[in-house]
């Protein structure tokens, strides 16, 4: 109380999420879709066209797995932002720094599919995939890690639903250390494993589910 009046809680401001969900929402889609690009038959593939479509099989290993991380990024992202009240610069920022990695992965999906099926070069290939991977997936981690410190998460969030989207986001980064020291040693069995990751992710835990319809059954803020 001051002079009588009541104290007013402070105003925590912040910038609206639209224009960042649909920036990302693009990049998302820009990356996953060049993914494809790097699927190409030879010049010389009219002569045995259904043996060189086989020879291809890296190139889809490889397309399939990215595909799956970048849908599983997107997902763990789309999940994040419907959790928001509002953003800071610094969240921004973080969120950039994320699309970077997202839009570098066809890069190194091409290495992979390129080098998988020769000796040295493969490992480091595959090194050089997992590696991004794992800093795409730590990244999606501190975002949602920096909204909850910040409080940029919606108010009527509570520490049930906080904890259990943070642990579903946290499990494949230990996965992603395994992958890339395997991957030294067995290449494609790597691979395969991030691809195994990817799925981890798109398929919804049954907490996770009971989450989001719970915020469905909520009423919309005004």
């Amino acid at each position: 109380m001051t002079n009588g009046e009541p104290t007013q809680e402070p105003v925590q401001r912040g910038l609206r999420t639209g224009r960042l969900e649909a920036f990302s929402d693009g990049v998302f889609a820009i990356a996953i879709t060049l993914l494809v690009l790097d699927i190409a038959l030879p010049a010389t593939a009219a002569k045995h066209l259904l043996r060189s479509l086989g020879d291809l099989w890296p190139s889809y290993v490889a397309y399939v797995a990215s595909f799956g991380t970048i849908g599983a990024l997107w997902l763990g992202h789309n999940v994040i932002t419907e959790y928001l009240d509002r953003v800071d610069a610094v969240f921004i920022r973080i969120n950039l720094l994320l699309l970077l990695f997202v839009a570098f992965l066809p890069f190194p999906t091409r290495i992979v599919a390129d080098y998988i099926s020769e000796q040295s070069p493969e490992r480091v290939a595959v090194t050089f995939y997992g590696v991004t991977f794992l800093l795409a997936a730590t990244l999606l981690l501190v975002l949602w890690r920096y909204a909850v410190r910040r409080r940029l998460v919606r108010p009527d969030m509570n520490d049930e639903e906080i904890d259990l989207l943070t642990q579903r986001l946290t499990p494949g980064l230990g996965g992603y250390l395994v992958l890339i020291v395997a991957g030294l040693f067995i290449p494609i069995v790597a691979v395969i494993g991030y691809l195994a990751v990817a799925i981890y992710y798109i398929v919804p835990s049954r907490g996770l589910t009971r989450l989001i319809r719970r915020k469905l059954h909520r009423p919309q803020r005004s």
